[in-house]
């Protein structure tokens, strides 16, 4: 099989998980990377909590106070609750284990590794950062439900422009170096800071897109922002 190249994704769980799981896209997702690994191109997909996580975070602060810290285990079990799915349905071409420590490399086969949270403080964009880190891999695809990234946030202001191109100076700017449970950025700002300092370029995108993700594997034309 010709030898194709390896992506990082991180699969935001607003796309798993918005309220109740997508199976319909799910379904559309696992069919574009099963292409793609017959290809020969190899995977490393990093699950969200999404939805799921989102009514724990709820339901767990309607009965008492938590702290920062509980919140991100319910979060953090929840990405790992959605990156099961996501490895069973990839059936016999998935590694056998979710990775959740980002500083360990797996020896393995198989095309496709499915990772999720690994420890409170850390989003799973924090995880992909890192995981681009352990495999030596300088890109990163974000995938998320906006198509690009926005100078301010666009459901507050409506003359927020997209930004299609950004250095990393820039764009830690706009999100700041604060990371909070449940945060609504178009990439964690911890994430931003580490990947910064990696070197690493990540491409945010809508992941619905399927057609766009599939121009971007291909090296072309996406739409999308880029921050490097």
């Amino acid at each position: 099989m010709k030898k194709g190249n390896t992506y990082i994704l991180s699969l935001g769980g607003s796309l798993i998980v918005p309220e109740e799981v997508d199976h319909k896209f799910l379904k559309s997702f696992i069919e574009l990377i099963i292409k793609r690994t017959e290809q020969g191109d190899q995977f490393i997909i990093v699950c969200g909590g999404g939805g799921l996580n989102r009514r724990y975070n709820n339901a767990a602060q309607k009965i008492r106070k938590m702290s920062n810290e509980e919140l991100d285990w319910l979060g953090i079990h929840a990405t790992r609750y959605n990156a099961h799915l996501v490895r069973i349905m990839f059936g016999k071409l998935a590694y056998k284990d979710i990775i959740v420590n980002p500083y360990e490399k797996v020896k393995t086969a198989k095309p496709i590794i499915i990772g999720a949270g690994y420890e409170p403080g850390w989003s799973s964009d924090y995880d992909a950062v890192y995981l681009a880190n352990t495999y030596k891999i300088k890109n990163v695809a974000n995938l998320s439900n906006i198509d690009y990234a926005y100078d301010k946030d666009p459901r507050e202001f409506p003359d927020a422009k997209k930004i299609k191109d950004i250095s990393w100076a820039d764009f830690r700017k706009i999100v700041g170096d604060k990371w909070e449970p449940r945060m609504s950025k178009p990439f964690d700002p911890i994430a931003s800071r580490e990947a910064e300092k990696l070197g690493l370029e990540v491409a945010i995108m809508n992941g619905k897109k399927l057609k766009n993700l599939e121009k971007y594997l291909n090296g072309e034309k996406f739409a999308g922002t880029v921050i490097k």
